[in-house]
Order: structure tokens, then sequence, then C-alpha cells
């Protein structure tokens, strides 16, 4: 898979415009590897690394001061075409005998859907094709938006919610919690279990595209992923390889697209 960010066309006061996107940040999964064992993979910002690794290792108490460490390397890797990064950590002598006890295996911390695996093959799995050749018109995108802030009932009580929702032309379901990948997570079983077919309509998320959701989205067969904020440049080339449309930026009655407009008439 190439790591190239599609360009983007922007929909706002009825028609196409011409002027270029936001910019996308950038992540890529990031190893913490101590003492030559990886202790987990973080989808991360590529820069500062080392004050990175230094921090996770002091805050998940696998060291007690930077005394503790004795080398620091940052090395480049590749996973299936796609960059990745190990922050490698060396410690003085003894204190690797109780890292294994502290090993981080576990999926789920709220910031990141992929956070806590222990392999970059885990963070960057084989894509999953979507073939589904539905399609929704321009308009449409900004009444799913709205659809899904309607929709948010946890969200009224207190802004620290994400929601996703599954908009299907005309009516949404919506799902909440704390983490954005979570309510993606709810929503899918939802679907699941009301028997609906996630690949005749478009996933909603209130937060920004981070490439957790777009594997999650694809591995459902939802062809078309909109997002509130902005979309992170290896959550568009995920897009692009995967065959999802990728909406991000979706405010009002604006929206950007990025990648397969097929699936928005009149693009």
């Amino acid at each position: 898979m190439k790591d190239l960010v599609p360009r983007a066309v922007r929909w706002e006061k009825g028609g196409w415009q011409q002027e270029p996107p936001g910019p996308s940040p950038e992540e890529c999964p990031v190893a913490i590897v101590i003492d030559g064992v990886s202790q987990a993979v973080l989808m991360s910002t590529p820069a500062d690394l080392q004050d990175f690794a230094m921090g996770f290792a002091l805050t998940e108490g696998l060291i007690a001061l930077l005394a503790d460490v004795t080398g620091f390397e940052e090395e480049p890797v590749h996973v299936g075409g796609h960059p990745a990064l190990e922050a490698r950590l060396w410690l003085r002598p003894g204190l690797a005998a109780g890292l294994a006890k502290r090993r981080r295996s576990t999926v789920g911390p709220v910031g990141c859907g992929l956070c806590g695996v222990d392999s970059i093959e885990a963070a960057l799995p084989a894509v999953v094709p979507v073939t589904s050749d539905w399609t929704m018109p321009p308009e449409a995108v900004g009444r799913a938006i709205s659809a899904l802030a309607a929709g948010q009932v946890l969200r009224r009580a207190t802004p620290a919610i994400h929601g996703a929702g599954f908009w299907d032309g005309s009516r949404i379901t919506v799902r909440e919690d704390v983490g954005r990948h979570n309510a993606l997570d709810k929503l899918a079983g939802a679907l699941a279990r009301q028997g609906r077919d996630a690949g005749q309509g478009a996933i909603v998320m209130s937060s920004r595209l981070s490439v957790d959701l777009v594997q999650k989205a694809a591995r459902i067969g939802a062809p078309v992923l909109i997002g509130a904020s902005a979309p992170t440049a290896l959550a568009l080339t995920w897009a692009e390889e995967a065959g999802i449309t990728l909406i991000a930026r979706a405010r009002g009655d604006s929206f950007e697209l990025y990648t397969h407009p097929r699936r928005i008439a009149g693009s």
C-alpha cells in the first residue's frame, strides 16, 4: 500500500469548491521496545519519540527514574508497505526481569482503538476491501451530521462523549461512549443484533477520523465514513486502499470529500 494522501474536494454553499483542504496530521504505529522486548504499540504522531518512550515507561511504572535508562534508539521499520517506528529503550542491569509481569497486552484505552497491542503487525493488519455501491447525495451529508447530533442523548448531559451513527438515507441509529472507537464498536454490535446491513448506509462519527476507525468500518462493510473533524494521513491512505468513501470536516452544509467520490452523487 502506498502512503499517499488523497486530494480532497470541498462541498460548500450548495456546490463543489476548488479550495484546497486543511492539512491532515500524521500518525503511525510506534512500538515501545525495552531491552529488546515490545511492551506496547501505540498510534502516535511521529515526533519527540525519545520523550514519548521515556514518559511512557515512567507513567506505566516500568521505570522509576530517568537514570534507569541507559540508552535510546529510534528505528524505522515497514509493515505491509507502511512506515512504522520502534522507540527502543535500554535499561540498567537488573530491571528487565520485572518487565514481563507489567507488559501491556490489552486493547482499548479510551483515546486509541489500537493502543496496547504488542506488535506493529497487529496495528496494521491486512486491508479488508469494501465493495458496496451504496450512494448518497451531497446534501445528505449535512443531514446525517445533524441527525447524529440530535441523537446524542448522553452528550446533551456532558460534552465529553463521542457518538457513532449509521445513516441509511432517512434515519440514524446512534451509540455513544467516552471513546470514539468504543462508540463505533457499540454501533457495529447494534447493527448486527438488528440484522441490518452496514453496506447500505454511512457511518457518521462526531470525532476526528483515525486509521482504527477506517479499519473498523471496513470490517463491517460500511462504504462511507463521515467525520465531524479532520482525518489523519494514514486514515486517508487506508480508506483509499479499502475502497471507503471518506468525508471529513463535515459541519453544517459543508464537508471535504477525500476518497472514492463515486458514492457521492455529482462529485
